[in-house]
């Protein structure tokens, strides 16, 4: 905290950033505000408005525990060990977040759903077939999605504790229960709480998987209540009346998240290489691995279904899909753009010291798109028609969506730029756009790179705010692929969600490795 205290020396002006953070704060509070004027006028909530809070915070509950609770005996075992391709493992446990959420769905259906692997496995003994709809089917994904999440934050507890602890119990002939008692559960009496949370919040606000694997009165959550008023009610109201108890669920869980995450540290120590010589029984070796393994099944089964189902359906894929992934390329691409040019100038000015800007960019993990959408239409039905802006409004909100992601990547270099040019550049009479052409733009060019590709790839797998606007006549490629889920195509949904796996990679890939290419020339 303290660099934020002292600002540095900065040759580029505020003033953009400032700018470019009160944008951001219109474009997010504007239609929160529409949001809380339009839900006075509402009638309340009915029962079945009720129930779908009910549902969304059972749903998260499960969701975030069961999630953590698998990660923990992962996490331990991937602590524990050291083998060939033990660093590829762990960078593949950030692909899910890149996954759109209609292809990992996609895949999920293929190997648990009716006429998946599994059942086709069952019912060759006799048994019924898995259903993956409803409840169980939400809280599945989820724990797809965020196992992932929640074993690295886990991995990162365990990597926090010094190795000298572990070189200690060894030398007083602690075994495997006493290292568990004494070190272990107390690193995760700190860290698993703020996990739960985080996960909490972010089952809150999956709209995709509610609407692809929930339905029905049962397996209704708000976000998927407030779309059904949307389509098929259009009762502007509730819908506004939903989106205000949604901000409520989402800003008392990214508070409570805020607040378990922090806690006193393990202690320093002196870097030494972990060595766990509690762990070296074969027993336990036999243990970690079969978790390992276990983990990585379940991770990777639903991306090689995927391959699997979607090669067949490639071949037959109808028009509508090129045209979609036409215009998801161009949403992405025009979100990427915007993002940039809001996101760098607010870089530069948060590692000038300017911390409003910095709470500025954090507006947008507090609220759910689809909660935004419900605003911007309220906004601009009464002017225009909203559905004609269809595609630069989902263009938009994923760029402010991103937002906080790619300043977490751009922050921690601009200071860097920033605390060993900016001196000199001002000694030279080196500001404004030559300082930024000339230092900052080839210094900062590889998080740049890797901030429009991650923010890339998570607008074109967005299923959210296009759902609430496109018309018949226009959609995104998660949209299409929804569907032509909607209409029983399974084999070309398969087809068009391997199209969007590889469109989705493929950007991330060109923009982070574009980035990086002049290091390695």
């Amino acid at each position: 905290m303290a660099d934020r205290a002292q600002p540095v020396i900065s040759p580029v002006s505020g003033r953009p950033g400032l700018g470019a953070a009160a944008l951001v704060a219109v474009l997010i509070l504007g239609p929160l505000l529409a949001v809380f004027l339009r839900a006075e006028a509402g009638a309340g909530l009915v029962r079945a408005d009720w129930a779908a809070i009910r549902f969304t915070v059972w749903q998260a509950v499960l969701s975030a525990v069961i999630s953590v609770a698998l990660a923990v005996p992962v996490a331990r075992a991937l602590a524990r060990r050291r083998f060939a391709g033990r660093s590829i493992l762990i960078t593949l446990l950030g692909a899910p977040f890149i996954l759109p959420v209609i292809v990992g769905v996609l895949g999920l259906l293929a190997v648990f759903g009716r006429n998946g692997w599994i059942s086709h496995g069952l019912g060759l003994m006799g048994l019924p077939p898995v259903q993956v709809y409803g409840l169980h089917g939400v809280v599945l994904a989820h724990v797809f999605f965020n196992l992932p999440l929640a074993t690295r934050l886990l991995l990162q507890g365990w990597q926090d504790i010094p190795a000298e602890h572990f070189r200690l119990a060894a030398q007083l002939g602690a075994g495997s229960r006493v290292i568990w008692r004494l070190i272990e559960r107390p690193m995760l009496a700190r860290v698993v709480p703020g996990a739960l949370a985080v996960i909490f919040a972010i089952c809150l606000t999956s709209f995709a998987v509610a609407l692809t694997l929930g339905g029905g009165p049962r397996a209704t959550t708000i976000e998927l209540a407030i779309y059904q008023a949307f389509t098929f009610d259009f009762d502007l109201g509730r819908a506004a009346l939903l989106s205000v108890v949604q901000i409520a669920l989402t800003l008392g869980a990214a508070l409570i998240a805020l607040r378990v995450a922090s806690g006193d540290g393990l202690g320093a120590g002196l870097d030494r290489p972990v060595q766990r010589w509690d762990a070296a029984g074969r027993g336990a070796r036999l243990l970690d691995g079969a978790l390992i393994v276990a983990a990585g099944l379940f991770l990777l089964l639903p991306m090689l279904a995927i391959v699997a189902e979607g090669v067949p359906g490639l071949l037959r894929l109808p028009a509508c899909v090129g045209r979609a992934a036409l215009v998801s390329l161009g949403v992405a691409l025009g979100s990427t753009a915007v993002m940039l040019l809001v996101a760098l100038p607010m870089a530069l000015a948060i590692a000038a010291g300017r911390g409003a800007v910095e709470l500025a960019g954090l507006l947008g993990l507090a609220v759910s798109p689809l909660v935004i959408g419900t605003g911007l239409f309220l906004i601009v039905n009464p002017i225009a028609d909203p559905f004609a802006l269809a595609l630069p409004v989902t263009a938009g909100v994923n760029a402010v969506m991103g937002l906080p992601f790619a300043l977490r990547i751009l922050v921690p270099a601009a200071r860097e730029v920033l605390s060993v040019h900016g001196r000199l550049a001002l000694s030279l009479n080196m500001r404004g756009l030559t300082f930024l052409r000339l230092v900052i733009l080839p210094r900062m060019r590889p998080q740049i790179g890797f901030a429009a590709g991650l923010v890339a790839a998570l607008s074109m797998g967005d299923l959210g705010v296009i759902a609430l606007f496109a018309e018949t006549d226009v959609a995104t490629l998660p949209l299409q692929i929804y569907r032509l889920m909607g209409a029983y195509q399974m084999q070309a949904a398969s087809g068009a969600g391997l199209l969007l796996l590889a469109l989705s990679v493929g950007l991330f890939w060109t923009l982070d490795r574009g980035g990086r290419w002049h290091v390695a020339a």
